[in-house]
């Protein structure tokens, strides 16, 4: 990822290898919410997160001294920018959504985290990396709607519902993700896999010292536990951590947040189908226009043909 390089120095992913990326995110990322779900249930969340940024981080430095290449210096600024970015990407994100789920359900979360693109449209225009359209805007405005209707009760009635801290924390964990994606485009030109692996490992060691301080280290953990904990260190935090750099690294923030549009399906559907969760009038009616909020902020651009960056 280069700072200061332009989009027109790398080729955009493009047709099959675009469309390979693109599914294989959203069906991790979207199934990545059914599996916290899990194992919350089994392990204290911030032993979840640790344990899972441990497994990924160790899974992608074998995959990196395998393929031949090398980690940079300890002295290297790489490590201050991936220090940064594992915080807002992985640490903190992934601590706020587990926490919240321990409220509410699965679907509901992947819900709050869809109106992470409207996010990162604000806050790519704030650091100038793109111009805030009325269309944008407008997008914006209209996911912003669908959010509220989501904190109000199943009556529609003017309070919020009990959970609205639950919920708060999981759109707080989507602005981290928002971050996160617009500063990776700016952090230096790293291989995707190097980075992934920089990101684990910073991410980890912030997470373990956080699970330390806080809970004692589990013992006995159920059999779920342990599967959804390594699914999510081998799919989110692991392979899926390769392809989202790679993806922003060749096509931008704009184009990766076209694809979180679609994980929120597959965790709703995940979470009525396996889970057996609810998908009441009031969360049909706030994902519809969430995702609709989303849509029309992108208008008609093709995603095979990924749109270009204005930098300075």
């Amino acid at each position: 990822m280069a700072g200061n390089a332009s989009m027109s120095e790398k080729q955009p992913l493009t047709g099959l290898p675009y469309w390979a990326a693109a599914l294989f995110l959203v069906v991790v990322w979207g199934s990545a919410f059914n599996l916290i779900e899990i194992a919350i249930a089994y392990v204290e969340v911030t032993w979840v997160v640790a344990w899972r940024l441990l497994i990924g981080a160790i899974l992608l430095t074998a995959i990196v001294f395998l393929t031949g290449r090398k980690l940079p210096k300890i002295t290297n600024s790489r490590w201050v920018w991936y220090l940064g970015l594992s915080f807002t990407g992985m640490t903190l994100p992934f601590l706020l959504t587990a926490e919240g789920q321990k409220e509410i359900d699965s679907g509901v979360s992947a819900i709050l985290v869809g109106v992470m693109p409207l996010m990162t449209i604000i806050l790519a225009h704030l650091v100038k990396t793109e111009q805030l359209t009325s269309r944008k805007l407008a997008g914006f405005a209209i996911g912003l709607i669908g959010t509220f209707i989501l904190f109000l009760p199943e009556d529609f009635a003017l309070k919020f519902v009990d959970e609205w801290q639950a919920q708060t924390r999981v759109l707080g964990a989507a602005f981290c993700y928002a971050v996160t994606t617009v500063f990776a485009k700016k952090a230096p030109d790293t291989d995707p896999m190097i980075g992934a692996a920089l990101m684990t490992i910073c991410g980890s060691t912030i997470a373990i010292l956080i699970a330390l301080i806080n809970d004692p280290i589990p013992t006995n953990v159920h059999l779920y536990g342990w599967l959804s904990i390594v699914g999510l260190a081998i799919g989110s935090s692991g392979l899926a951590t390769i392809v989202y750099l790679a993806v922003i690294d060749r096509n931008g923030p704009t184009e990766l947040a076209k694809i979180n549009y679609f994980p929120p399906f597959v965790a709703v559907l995940l979470g009525v189908i396996w889970l057996g969760e609810p998908f009441t009038p009031r969360i049909a009616i706030a994902f519809a226009i969430i995702m609709f909020g989303v849509w029309f902020s992108k208008g008609r651009a093709n995603p095979s043909s990924p749109s270009k960056l204005k930098t300075d």
